[in-house]
């Protein structure tokens, strides 16, 4: 076996005094440009699940009040139903708001997986159920 070093011509970095000069490569504008990007991203991802959020709440709120209002039917599934409230309680209809003067508050479908899909409020919901934020 013989001890021979490899070359210091192949080696990936210099080893000598007369080698030229290591200069770092000035990252800021890469970290900078990459803080921001993905500031940019996280933020509107953020935004569209508070969107998401809120728009569960809702949705869970207006069924909450249809399903405590007073039905004196079976609802059809498929079937648009108007809700209405009159001296303090809310009740669900098959009547249309233009052929009630009832308080109209929304005009709701019911889906195959019993819940109710609100097709026109009378009402913003903020208004209905509170603000739903902190």
């Amino acid at each position: 076996m013989t001890d021979e070093k490899p070359s210091s011509a192949y080696l990936p970095y210099p080893v000598s005094t007369l080698s030229p000069r290591i200069v770092p490569t000035d990252l800021s504008s890469f970290k900078s440009r990459g803080i921001s990007e993905v500031e940019r991203d996280l933020q509107q991802k953020l935004v569209q699940l508070r969107e998401t959020y809120l728009e569960a709440i809702d949705h869970f709120n207006w069924n909450k009040l249809v399903y405590e209002s007073e039905i004196s039917f079976e609802p059809v599934v498929g079937e648009t139903y108007h809700l209405y409230e009159s001296r303090g309680r809310r009740m669900l209809s098959m009547i249309a708001p233009d052929e009630w003067p009832m308080k109209h508050l929304a005009s709701l479908r019911l889906n195959v997986d019993r819940q109710w899909q609100v097709e026109k409020a009378s009402l913003d919901p903020r208004e209905l159920f509170g603000s739903g934020e902190s």
